[in-house]
């Protein structure tokens, strides 16, 4: 018989649990613990847990004192922490607890984070903007680290999420906070959220029962009246409470709003309806678990009675914990005094108190443990924080219109790009990021002839709403200049146009006349995340995936939003998102300063990617030693010898790939005048593999110089003349007899006895016969091939051409040849002795601009939406063709080393390729891992005889790093 009891018994308790969110698995623990807690308490005591008061650690030692008071005194059940920082809120909380005879119940309203309420804390996207990812698990992920921050600072339940389906886009105070206006979308994104806090433990709250989202009022500061039908709120308001109280909805929330069609009682707030609070939401509805009113400080319900008497009457309704009394000693006593009279009984006491009591079992209070504050910061600022909102956004983000496919934005060769700003929040991230992809210029003007006299030279403008991110209260509408500007810029069409508003979706409303906009994005929030990401889908580096959580216009209904793929240009995260460790990778930084502090060179860009990410780019020390010029990611460096394969190498391989070049043709076949040289039976291949027996340089610079070992006028003019026309420096002119000199030079030498020997010498000679094949310069040719489309805007030969010479990285101190600081001018002589445009040297760039060239090779060829060269192509080239012979060059690339030492840390993949330059450059490729690596700098400065940089291995031993921080 005992046996069938106690089965009987946990069989109910089972289908009690099932009902009843507040029930934990251990539920005969959990009721013994409830029992004789309840059991123990006097009556003041069990009144007391039915308070939950507002604290603010803002306010101090006074206010702190206070509560604890109100601890000890009156014995509150609970308390919900407001504004302040997180080390004094966890301090509080430990001091609280310490004085409190039943474990205080801690909440805090955290919707988007603890930064709702707290500095020092991280704000996670806004229910708006979460409402438009299509993949709950995505907002699950949002609301599971939300209930980690919330754990780790002691905090039990989080007054979240927020089920109002915002169908007024003139709601003051609900708007950004809700999931959007369609019920389902609203009902699914929200189980999501509490399920991921539920996964940690913490306790949700929906709100705001019934449903705040269709009205025009701030129940703040006044009753909002709902004017609507039982079947519309039935339908429309209950829908999502109805749907997730089965699946584990810890509390209800219930607001302070007049519904006729619930309460007959004019004016009667719902938190104070009998008819709302226990008829409907216990009875009717069926749901167990702890029933909270909203702050009943607030002006909606405080007005309505006398001091006392609301939070009597709210507890009469049904509600179980009464949130932010606004007094809490002449409320207990009007409960304890009801109590006495018997209108409240001891069976209703006991249903809200042992129901708190359950709560504070589920979520451990039974057995309490102080919050450390030990790296309190650093957990609650983790960069795992940071890859769960760059995850949110860019699946948030939405493509509202798309005509001619404008968006991603491709072929930038023939795109002139100008960028406007709307708004009065900060828009520096955006541009920086938009610059990243390409040449963007950012355009102003006091009045708006003068903007469009200055926008018409350009055929895409994009156009940046930016609002405050501060919090979702914040005013987002365009003011009516703004609006009138921007259907002015919309209308000129010399140019199309793109949209991008980083605020509220409702202001897109303001704008009556759209039909001027190519593309329109909606990206929600004017954060630096959003903002990037914003961007990446402009360019194509990641697709746009949102919908509309709300309608927008006629065209533009909720749920709506065009996809997009991604093109295959570079995006930019963290080291987390492509497996890879922050912690580890941040041993770059003091490699790099080791190197600076040892006069290794005076500054660099050092940067790396993975599948596709850059996900760290970093500039360190100066220009020069003795210079202020702090090294930015602007500044474009002397890449030396990496010209060979970011310039002359991609045109030899379209080439080939073409047919108008083999790799068994001789230098005989490619310039006839060798055809009586020792050279004439080198090959393509043996050439570009460092393997066809050619001198490693030649100093034509030398017999050029006078006794003084200074430029003789023989070669030589301070000014451009007649015959005189190859510029060197600003005041040196090489004769243009000298060309044919120089290769006249390279026809006389002799072949090598040693079959490998790194040359430059077959770049001058595959110079030229490109030059000459298609009747174009080197330069010209790299820039319509592969540069301009590419985005690459920052490289380029002859920078001085198009760069102002701050940003250009001086290379040396010339004592022996030119005389003077080498900077915007090519450091090799041989190139410089060709115009600056040499096969093998002569190209300037930016990190980043190195590292697209690169990814384009990992792509197979494959980069923005354009194939520039076919897979096969870049295969045949990242081939070792002599290995056999210990030789581990590539067509063109070097390879990883085939023993011991080498170009590598030994450390990357057989499929692996790169190059170094001479200046201290240095970039490396790595199909497998897909990974880029760039480090570039002047260690040349002020004298190219420094070689620590060499000696030292530091480029290697960055990329050993870099391959230690992958995470297996």
């Amino acid at each position: 018989m005992k046996r069938l009891v106690l089965f009987i018994f946990l069989f109910s308790t089972l289908i009690s649990a099932q009902n009843n969110p507040l029930l934990s698995l251990d539920s005969i623990s959990q009721k013994s613990w409830v029992d004789s807690r309840y059991n123990e308490m006097s009556l003041e005591e069990k009144i007391g847990q039915l308070f939950m008061v507002m604290t603010f650690t803002k306010n101090g030692d006074k206010e702190k004192q206070s509560i604890k008071k109100l601890i000890e005194e009156h014995h509150i059940g609970g308390v919900i922490f407001s504004l302040g920082g997180p080390v004094r809120q966890a301090q509080w909380t430990n001091e609280f607890q310490s004085s409190s005879k039943i474990p205080l119940m801690v909440g805090m309203d955290a919707e988007w984070g603890l930064a709702m309420r707290l500095d020092s804390t991280y704000a996670f996207p806004w229910n708006m903007t979460l409402g438009a990812i299509k993949d709950s698990s995505i907002v699950e992920r949002v609301g599971k680290q939300i209930g980690k921050h919330c754990k780790r600072l002691g905090v039990h339940i989080n007054f979240a999420p927020v089920l109002d389906v915002n169908i007024n886009p003139k709601n003051p105070i609900i708007g950004n906070r809700s999931f959007g206006e369609d019920r389902e979308n609203v009902t699914r994104n929200a189980g999501a959220f509490l399920k991921g806090m539920a996964s940690e433990g913490i306790l949700s709250s929906a709100k705001h029962f019934p449903g705040h989202g269709d009205t025009a009022t701030d129940s703040h500061n006044s009753l909002p009246f709902l004017d609507f039908t039982r079947e519309r709120l039935d339908s429309i308001e209950l829908y999502p409470y109805k749907k997730l109280m089965k699946k584990g909805l810890s509390s209800f929330m219930v607001a302070h709003l007049n519904i006729p069609a619930y309460e007959s009682q004019e004016g009667l707030p719902s938190s104070l309806s009998r008819s709302i609070t226990t008829d409907l939401i216990k009875k009717e509805l069926g749901f167990q678990g702890l029933v909270f009113t909203d702050g009943l400080n607030m002006k909606a319900v405080s007005e309505f009675a006398p001091e006392g008497e609301v939070e009597l009457s709210a507890f009469l309704a049904g509600n179980d914990i009464l949130l932010i009394p606004a007094d809490l000693k002449n409320a207990k006593q009007k409960l304890l005094e009801a109590y006495q009279d018997g209108r409240v009984t001891e069976e209703r006491l006991a249903e809200s108190v042992k129901k708190i009591l359950m709560a504070k079992y589920k979520v451990g209070l039974n057995a309490y443990q102080e919050i450390s504050t030990e790296n309190l910061f650093e957990d609650l600022n983790s960069v795992e924080n940071d890859l769960v909102y760059e995850n949110a956004i860019e699946n948030a983000i939405t493509l509202v219109q798309n005509r001619l496919s404008l968006i991603p934005i491709r072929n930038l060769d023939n795109k002139k790009i100008a960028y406007v700003k709307l708004g009065d929040a900060e828009n520096k991230t955006f541009l920086e990021t938009l610059k990243r992809y390409g040449k963007v210029d950012e355009i102003s003007a006091p009045d708006i002839a003068t903007f469009k006299n200055k926008l018409k030279d350009y055929n895409l403008v994009i156009i940046g709403i930016h609002k405050s991110n501060k919090n979702p209260w914040k005013k987002h509408n365009l003011s009516k200049n703004e609006l009138f500007w921007l259907q002015e810029i919309s209308k000129m069409r010399t140019s199309n146009t793109i949209l991008v508003s980083f605020t509220n979706p409702y202001a897109l409303q303001d704008i009556v006349d759209y039909s001027g906009l190519d593309a329109v994005v909606l990206a929600y929030q004017n954060s630096k995340f959003a903002m990037i990401k914003a961007a990446e889908i402009l360019f194509g580096a990641i697709g746009a995936k949102g919908k509309l959580p709300v309608s927008i216009w006629k065209e533009s209904p909720v749920n709506s939003g065009y996809e997009t793929k991604p093109i295959g240009r570079l995006g930019f995260s963290f080291p987390e998102r492509v497996g890879m460790s922050s912690k580890g990778l941040s041993h770059v930084d003091s490699l790099v300063i080791q190197g600076i502090d040892s006069m290794m060179f005076p500054g660099a860009q050092v940067l790396v990617s993975r599948k596709g990410k850059v996900i760290y780019n970093k500039n360190f020390g100066k220009t020069t030693y003795h210079k202020n010029d702090t090294i930015t990611g602007d500044h474009i460096y002397d890449l030396a010898s990496l010209t060979k394969i970011l310039s002359t190498l991609p045109i030899i391989m379209k080439m080939e790939e073409e047919g108008n070049l083999k790799l068994n043709q001789t230098f005989e076949e490619l310039l006839p005048e060798y055809a009586d040289t020792e050279l004439k039976d080198v090959t393509v291949l043996k050439s570009l593999s460092h393997y066809g027996r050619l001198p490693a340089w030649i100093p034509f610079y030398i017999s050029t110089l006078n006794k003084k070992r200074k430029p003789s006028d023989e070669f030589y003019r301070r000014s451009p003349e007649t015959g005189f026309s190859i510029k060197v420096t600003d005041d040196l002119y090489l004769t243009d007899a000298y060309t044919d000199s120089i290769y006249n030079r390279i026809g006389r030498q002799s072949l090598k006895s040693n079959r490998y020997r790194y040359s430059d010498v077959g770049y001058y000679v595959f110079k030229k016969y490109i030059e000459e094949f298609y009747g174009s310069k080197l330069d010209f040719l790299l820039d319509n091939f592969l540069l301009k489309s590419l985005g690459a805007s920052n490289t380029t030969f002859n920078p001085l051409e198009k760069f102002e010479s701050d940003k250009i990285v001086p290379s040396e101190e010339d004592n022996y040849f030119r005389h003077r600081t080498i900077q915007g001018y090519v450091h090799d002589m041989g190139a410089a002795m060709q115009g600056g445009i040499g096969g093998h040297a002569g190209l300037f760039a930016n990190a980043l601009d190195v590292a697209k060239i690169m990814q384009m090779y990992i792509q197979g060829g494959y980069y923005g939406g354009t194939r520039y060269l076919n897979s096969r192509t870049v295969e045949k080239f990242n081939k070792c063709y002599f290995c056999n012979k210990k030789v581990r060059r590539g067509v063109g690339f070097d390879k990883p080393q085939l023993e011991d030492s080498g170009p590598t840390c030994g450390c990357v993949s057989r499929k692996s390729f790169g190059h170094s330059g001479f200046t201290g450059t240095y970039t490396w490729a790595d199909p497998e891992e897909e990974i880029v690596y760039v480090f570039l700098s002047n260690r040349t400065y002020p004298t190219s005889s420094n070689r620590m940089l060499v000696k030292s291995g530091l480029r290697t031993r960055i990329q050993k790093v870099i391959y230690d921080s992958i995470i297996n």
